[in-house]
């Protein structure tokens, strides 16, 4: 494709190569002519000299009569002139005639006569001053030699003078066919120019008029296209925003419930602190028992309350355990939704996706703990049940009691380190809510940096939306000033 500047750097060129055109022909035609006048100067030159020739003849036939008429030496001065003069102009004729072959023979048959001429005017002047009388003189002069030799060289000269003539008449003729072509070729040059530099301003105008304008409407589209997408990008920025508070909102909610797993937590380590205390009772209840094998039936009493109250317990960390249950099952489903709103957030959401697949392996690690806290507290009933069978059957028969005593001193200490795991996993289950409730407090902070961001990328896209109006408006009043009747339909 051409480029503007192209077609410019072509019509310039080519501008240059006609006026290069004329200008080599103007020159040559002017060479033309100056040569010519060169030699239409030359043939001047040639005439003049032929008629001073033709002078000096006439000036040494004057001298010559003049002193045969008077004897008086002072009459020959145009002759002995014409002497000195003659040979010269000659000689002059010659050079001015080397380049002419015909004009040199004809010169060459006139320079006898004129020497012939010159002898017989030496002669008679010689026959003057020796004879001394006019008769001799006017003989020699009835004689006619002198005219014949004179027209002879009077008619050889106009010979010559003819030739230099006609070449004149033609020199002339070509002088004035030089000058109309000269003036031909710098009209017709002339017209060519003006056309041809009419017909490149008006096409490289209208190209650049079409150029300029289809890259002003290729503006336009694109500031269309970049408008759409800068409402887009707006009305992205808006659903983030939202979107953000109401993740804001579920955060909040998963910190509060956070919070009341943490007391759940506290409760169930108090409570479990309360089953180890007993459990180190019920421990000591059998040692006094086992030194006091009198009192047996008493002890036993008392070990079926403590057992039936160590049931309770177990039953009241069981329903706690549903309580931390529940909270776990919901604390993984709002991990879960948390996780989700980060996906949808994008790059935005990535701290916050991660802070809530760590929030949802705290729940994981909270549920297994609580499923196994829930197992060892169903073997424990197991055991208060078996602890409850046993003192009954105890009752029945003592020497039976006293041979399971040390079955009954086995289980009790499995119940006590029973219960000190299930202290250990409620110290964990209390931590694990801490760490859950600081990892929450960390995603709120994360999440309201999100919406500060979105809140910013919806202020750019709305700044990045009046730039592309004003780039709209430019392109406009630019296609107007480039293409104003196209603009103007």
């Amino acid at each position: 494709m051409w480029t503007f500047g192209r077609k410019i750097a072509l019509g310039f060129s080519l501008s240059f190569l006609l006026l290069l055109v004329m200008g080599l022909l103007s020159y040559r035609g002017v060479g033309k002519l100056a040569d010519t006048s060169l030699r239409v100067s030359h043939t001047h030159t040639r005439l003049d000299q032929l008629s001073s020739l033709i002078g000096s003849l006439r000036d040494a036939e004057t001298g010559q009569r003049g002193f045969m008429l008077t004897s008086q030496e002072p009459y020959l001065e145009p002759y002995r002139n014409a002497l000195v003069e003659i040979p010269q102009q000659i000689s002059e004729l010659r050079r001015l005639w080397a380049d002419n072959p015909e004009q040199l023979k004809r010169l060459t048959g006139l320079t006898p006569i004129i020497d012939t001429i010159l002898e017989l005017h030496k002669d008679r002047i010689e026959m003057r001053r020796q004879a001394g009388s006019d008769d001799a003189v006017q003989r020699s002069v009835k004689l006619g030699e002198g005219k014949r030799l004179m027209d002879e060289i009077r008619r050889r000269v106009d010979q010559m003078e003819d030739s230099e003539r006609s070449q004149l008449k033609q020199r002339a003729e070509d002088v004035d066919s030089v000058v109309s072509d000269v003036r031909q070729i710098i009209t017709l040059g002339t017209l060519l120019a003006l056309v041809f530099v009419v017909g490149a301003g008006y096409t490289l105008t209208r190209a650049l008029g079409t150029q300029i304008g289809a890259a002003v409407r290729h503006v336009q589209r694109s500031s269309a296209e970049l408008q759409t997408a800068a409402n887009q990008q707006a009305a992205g920025a808006r659903e983030s925003s939202t979107s953000m508070n109401e993740i804001t909102t579920t955060i909040t909610e998963l910190l509060a419930s956070s919070r009341q797993i943490a007391d759940s937590a506290q409760r169930v380590v108090s409570i479990a602190e309360q089953t180890a205390a007993a459990a180190r009772h019920g421990e000591g209840t059998l040692q006094s028992a086992h030194q006091s094998m009198a009192g047996m039936r008493d002890q036993i009493d008392l070990v079926v309350d403590h057992m039936l109250d160590l049931g309770r317990k177990s039953q009241q960390i069981g329903a706690v355990l549903d309580i931390v249950g529940e909270l776990a099952e919901q604390t993984n489903i709002l991990a879960i939704n948390a996780t989700i709103e980060a996906t949808v957030a994008g790059d935005s959401g990535k701290r916050f996706g991660v802070i809530a697949d760590e929030i949802r392996k705290l729940a994981d690690r909270m549920a297994a703990s609580t499923k196994e806290i829930r197992s060892q507290i169903d073997e424990v009933r197991g055991a208060v049940n078996s602890t409850v069978m046993a003192t009954e059957t105890g009752s029945k028969a003592v020497e039976a009691g006293a041979r399971q005593f040390g079955e009954v001193t086995t289980a009790i200490g499995q119940i006590a380190g029973m219960v000190g795991n299930t202290t250990e996993a409620a110290r964990e289950i209390e931590l694990s809510t801490k760490q859950q409730a600081t990892a929450v407090e960390q995603v709120n902070i994360a999440i309201a940096n999100t919406a500060q961001a979105a809140r910013e990328t919806e202020a750019s896209s709305g700044q990045t939306l009046q730039t592309v109006s004003q780039l709209a408006g430019m392109s406009r009043e630019l296609l107007r000033l480039v293409q104003p009747q196209q603009t103007a339909a």
